[in-house]
């Protein structure tokens, strides 16, 4: 590597280091203030709290990764405009792309780790953090069973949910098992389709099934319409269970929406999900691209705070834009593929622009 390379790449570096250290300062402090009180409410001990911090940094770090990229970028080839570092290595014969090559290089690796983290890493972290917040914290009980599907009790019933869809207010393959006293089955409800309203799950056509109390054998099954169902929860409290069906890697979102669409429901919002999930390395990427044009057409007098500035609007920009796509590919409005990738290309596309008008 030349000497040059590894001058730019100890800058940017050293630049991408102390702004992922700040980010993560700043995010992680906010974090933990909204949830000091159910800390200090518990009564967590240090264990507790040192958990909390070494799974959530790198949950943390993958979602600030991409404006730090942007950030670093900006301000480590603005520093070195403004201080003609770059006017000389051009007057040495350098283009632009021989001078940004070994950022961008340096990208891709961290993009490569990115990928990694949030296929092997991530999902691991956060399942620790629900289980430390939801379950060890305010006490509530831990899923019995770990699978796709959603399993609870509800005093002397066993109630298994296929597909929660809680911003639709519906789920889908519901069955109610009834227990006895003596832990025997006597009755088993199979509703296709749930739908909250007016404060209650209804239920168009269920079957019940019955079984004998003493045996356990099937008695009877009866088709019924127009049922009011209690299920012992809201649309409210099954948020956190698609929250967790959602935070997998991308090989349990795409097995999932595989035996979802096999089984007749509507895996959109996997769909939607393992697009973006896809999606999200190279969001690294073309913010460093996105960065080259910023930096080099603010000229010499530009200052740091303007470079931070206005990083930050462009990163507010993209999760806008993102943000909507989502609700629209969520709702069936976009297909998952473009919900996904949308704001990658639109911005992508902003970047393409930018540096043509750059002068070289």
């Amino acid at each position: 590597m030349k000497q040059v390379d590894r001058y730019l790449l100890r800058h940017f570096m050293r630049i991408l280091g102390l702004t992922l250290m700040a980010c993560i300062g700043i995010y992680l402090l906010v974090d933990f203030f909204e949830k000091a009180s159910d800390f200090i409410e518990h009564k967590a001990s240090a264990s507790q709290y040192l958990a909390y911090l070494l799974n959530s940094i790198p949950l943390i770090a993958l979602q600030v990764a991409p404006l730090v990229i942007l950030m670093s970028m900006v301000l480590t080839l603005g520093g070195l405009g403004r201080s003609n570092e770059i006017t000389a290595l051009r007057a040495c014969g350098l283009s632009l792309w021989r001078i940004v090559r070994p950022l961008v290089l340096a990208v891709v690796v961290i993009s490569a780790a990115y990928l990694l983290i949030n296929e092997f890493i991530s999902p691991l972290n956060t399942r620790q953090l629900t289980r430390l917040l939801d379950y060890q914290l305010q006490g509530r009980p831990e899923p019995s069973l770990n699978s796709d599907k959603i399993w609870y009790r509800d005093d002397n019933r066993i109630i298994h949910v296929a597909h929660a869809l809680p911003e639709k207010q519906l789920l889908q393959g519901i069955s109610v098992y009834e227990l006895g006293n003596d832990f025997l089955l006597h009755q088993r409800l199979q509703i296709p389709e749930l739908y909250y309203r007016n404060g209650h799950w209804q239920a168009q056509t269920l079957k019940s099934h019955s079984f004998d109390q003493n045996f356990g054998d099937l008695e009877s099954t009866i088709q019924l319409t127009n049922q009011t169902i209690d299920l012992g929860r809201a649309p409210a409290d099954f948020i956190r269970d698609a929250e967790q069906r959602g935070l997998k890697s991308a090989i349990d979102l795409w097995h999932s929406s595989q035996k979802l669409s096999a089984e007749g429901f509507d895996s959109t919002r996997l769909d939607v999900d393992l697009q973006t999930r896809l999606a999200a390395p190279f969001t690294c990427l073309i913010m460093a691209f996105l960065g080259v044009p910023f930096s080099l057409s603010r000229g010499r007098g530009s200052s740091i705070a303007l470079g931070i500035g206005l990083s930050l609007a462009v990163g507010v920009g993209y999760f806008l834009l993102q943000s909507i796509a989502l609700a629209f590919g969520y709702s069936g409005a976009l297909p998952p593929f473009v919900a996904g990738w949308a704001a990658n290309l639109i911005f992508l596309l902003l970047g393409v622009y930018l540096l043509l008008r750059t002068r070289e």
